[in-house]
């Protein structure tokens, strides 16, 4: 089932790759849920990079980020050390299927070719496929402290989610929804 805005999220508990509880919805934090493809995808990398590069003025803005990879805990910590984000491994899809995010053979675009040629540029070229495969696309949710999921994006390329600056004017644009 895929989400749409206005929607309410069942109250959901994940772990982080630390063994951390993420509650979500947060009481009192909006959460940015971002579903990427496996852990080290060069795609994936070049967009977490801006959000780890801009991470206080998402902070600021009063985002909680919460990054799910289909690839195993242990993955995710051998690969993203300095990401200061929680992180959240689903190699067997549950969360995926649960919220809609979708598999496909069309993920890639010009737009995701270039996004992976810039990662595999910064040195993220290390394609360990365990856990669901390259074929994933991304996903993101903005989810108020009371459930109520106030945007909602499922990628039709690999490269195909929020930027920064669209999360940050999102987040700015809920206002009083947020509460």
């Amino acid at each position: 089932m895929k989400f749409k805005p206005g929607d309410m999220l069942p109250t959901t508990v994940m772990e982080t790759v630390a063994g951390e509880a993420i509650n979500l919805p947060d009481a009192k934090r909006l959460v940015h849920l971002q579903f990427r493809r496996f852990v080290d995808c060069p795609i994936c990398n070049t967009h977490i990079a801006e959000s780890r590069r801009r991470a206080r003025e998402i902070e600021a803005a009063g985002i909680k980020e919460v990054i799910v990879f289909h690839s195993s805990p242990k993955s995710i910590r051998s690969y993203q050390k300095d990401v200061p984000f929680q992180m959240v491994g689903d190699p067997k899809k549950a969360l995926y299927k649960y919220l809609g995010v979708e598999t496909s053979l069309g993920f890639m675009s010009l737009k995701a070719l270039g996004a992976g040629l810039r990662g595999m540029a910064h040195g993220h070229f290390a394609l360990r496929f365990a856990g669901g495969g390259p074929l994933g696309l991304p996903a993101d949710f903005l989810i108020a402290p009371s459930g109520r999921i106030n945007a909602v994006k499922y990628g039709t390329d690999a490269y195909d989610q929020w930027s920064v600056d669209e999360l940050l004017t999102l987040a700015k644009g809920v206002g009083a929804q947020a509460l």
